[in-house]
């Protein structure tokens, strides 16, 4: 255990323990303890032009998609699958803290469906997913082991469409109905922890903006631009800080 700042940790342990109205809105780092590189770090997915002379931006965006469809799959498939990631402690904790009935969502801007394999129900994924997949010509839908099993652009079995990962690219607005359920349980939560995420990315981060309540606690790292409002700040590891408030580190 090396965290630094166990007097906030233990604040932190103790909104939880008094509330049964928790929302937590996560990014990358939240999933970079099971080995999933963040998008924006020095070492993320997007710090250097890709092997195919394209920024990661450029090439995870509508307009490519449609263009350059093979070196879209490519590198979708080289970089952002990661089939051996496991959920790490604040997965677990929580899932488990949903089902003691004190978490009543998980926001996620991730797309590795490792809150749900941790036993999450309620996952409201603003940027979807890589777990789901559809043909953009006749709507049927795919797993990620269809996906992963040929090289390549991904064809449907049934029409020969071209079957696309259910995630949010650039030049792509976010799903409406998910925004409108994210903003309720935002709204009307007691207690709010922004982890893993340093709030650069709009609209998503604007949503934390929708927060009525005075326990809004953000674990990062570094800092973000929110952290003049936050009520509780944590600059500790996100899965150590909440392996503390289960009691696993004993």
């Amino acid at each position: 255990m090396s965290i630094q700042d166990m007097e906030s940790v233990e604040k932190l342990k103790s909104w939880i323990n008094e509330s049964d109205n928790i929302v937590f809105f996560g990014g990358a780092g939240v999933s970079t303890e099971s080995g999933i590189p963040d998008f924006r770090s020095e070492n993320g997915i997007y710090s250097a032009i890709s092997e195919y002379g394209y920024r990661p931006e450029k090439i995870l965006s509508r307009s490519f998609f449609r263009k350059h469809k093979e070196i879209f799959f490519e590198y979708y498939k080289k970089n952002l699958l990661f089939d051996d990631a496991k959920p790490n402690n604040a997965h677990k904790a929580l899932a488990e803290l949903e089902k003691q009935g004190k978490l009543k969502a998980v926001v996620t801007q991730n797309i590795d469906n490792l809150h749900q394999d941790a036993g999450s129900h309620k996952v409201l994924e603003l940027h979807g997913t890589l777990f789901r997949n559809y043909c953009v010509k006749c709507g049927k839908q795919f797993s990620m082991d269809y996906v992963t099993s040929t090289p390549g652009v991904t064809i449907c079995d049934d029409c020969g469409g071209v079957v696309r990962p259910d995630i949010v690219l650039y030049e792509e607005g976010l799903d409406g109905r998910v925004i409108d359920e994210s903003l309720y349980y935002i709204k009307n939560a007691d207690v709010l922890i922004v982890g893993g995420t340093s709030l650069a990315v709009y609209p998503a981060a604007g949503l934390i903006n929708y927060y009525r309540g005075n326990k809004l606690v953000l674990i990062n790292k570094t800092a973000t631009g929110y952290d003049n409002r936050a009520d509780l700040i944590i600059r500790d590891s996100i899965g150590e800080v909440f392996a503390h408030v289960m009691g696993w580190d004993e």
